[in-house]
């Protein structure tokens, strides 16, 4: 059998700055705590841009996180509208081998080309995602892709049993390496490990948003799915430079405007659930943002956090995170934290 070379050929990074690394559930991958997260480097021109961004630092923030020694980037095809997987191959570019990331994608949201305004839609059909990962693949300068996810359920009458069948042959097919969802239940999970082995799960997790602690991450801990979660840092709001000020000059360009979690009433307890993290940061000489991530990797069954950045500085700031271990002490205080903001709903400390 012809290996097939993936967007990381090697798997692995070679750097002077090793971070440790996790196995990601089944698959042959090893996966370093944090990942770079791709989703605000898309840009501005569609219905969930972060506002304008400065490609070149994009690019270099890429760079920088692979120095760092970080060994997975995380992209959807929908993010700028292909333009994040666009960027992300302009950072590979050159890089030798031993060098290049592991490079996770998704589809399932297919936009409107006619009006970048509008919302995109969900689309499961086997046909639609066979076109998807044809242009991601393109889009990224590799024949396979290491993790290809469903990113939402589908909303176009495409039962789950189809779309994740789709996949499940993408990965038989040598298309992709690995599989997972993203944005699905503990029950929908159940449904597609009926099919075929669910590799991974991407959930929403963060000490705001705590839901995926209670049914989603005890469901891939005991069926070996690895667990990527996503805006730890509740994109920002638990980074400790958010200030009401801030949110209140949010361009209406960037989607955090809109977002509940970025406006009163819940924006106070946000922040105050913010403040309460910087004690534990300053024993841990790491930011407020370092702690909350750390946080979500404390939980039986997380592999990984994915973490934005748009400039090499703000990798800096959440680094330190990949090696910070939270003692039993500061996951009661973050609880007791939790409970008094009022901030977010879920669970607040593992089990």
């Amino acid at each position: 059998m012809v290996a097939i070379p993936s967007c990381a050929a090697m798997g692995v990074i070679m750097t002077d700055n090793a971070l440790p690394t996790r196995p990601l559930g089944t698959t042959d991958m090893r996966i370093t705590p944090v990942g770079f997260g791709a989703w605000a480097i898309g840009g501005s021109d569609w219905a969930f841009g972060w506002g304008r961004q400065d490609d070149a630092q994009s690019v270099l923030a890429i760079r920088h996180a692979i120095d760092r020694g970080i060994n997975w980037s995380d992209t959807a095809a929908v993010y700028g509208r292909g333009h994040s997987e666009e960027i992300g191959r302009e950072a590979l570019k050159g890089l030798p081998a031993d060098r290049r990331p592991l490079v996770f994608t998704k589809c399932g949201l297919v936009w409107d080309e006619t009006d970048r305004t509008r919302p995109p839609r969900r689309i499961g059909a086997p046909a639609s995602l066979r076109r998807e990962v044809e242009a991601s693949l393109r889009r990224l300068g590799c024949e396979r892709i290491d993790l290809y996810q469903m990113h939402w359920p589908a909303e176009d009458g495409t039962a789950l049993a189809d779309y994740w069948g789709t996949l499940v042959d993408l990965r038989r097919e040598g298309k992709v390496r690995a599989i997972g969802l993203s944005n699905h239940s503990a029950a929908q999970l159940a449904i597609a490990e009926g099919i075929g082995h669910v590799d991974t799960l991407q959930p929403p997790f963060s000490a705001i948003r705590r839901d995926a602690g209670t049914a989603e991450l005890p469901w891939c801990k005991t069926h070996g799915t690895g667990v990527i979660v996503y805006s730890p840092m509740q994109s920002g709001l638990l980074s400790g430079s958010f200030t009401a000020e801030r949110a209140a000059a949010l361009p209406a360009d960037d989607w955090r405007s809109r977002n509940p979690e970025f406006t009163p009433p819940r924006l106070a307890r946000n922040l105050a659930l913010a403040d309460a993290l910087r004690p534990i940061a300053g024993r841990h000489g790491v930011s407020p943002g370092a702690v909350a991530i750390a946080w979500t990797l404390s939980w039986p069954g997380v592999t990984g956090a994915i973490v934005g950045a748009r400039d090499p500085r703000q990798v800096d700031g959440w680094i330190t995170a990949a090696g910070l271990s939270l003692s039993d002490s500061d996951l009661r205080a973050i609880a007791s934290a939790i409970d008094a903001s009022g901030a977010g709903t879920g669970p607040s400390r593992p089990a």
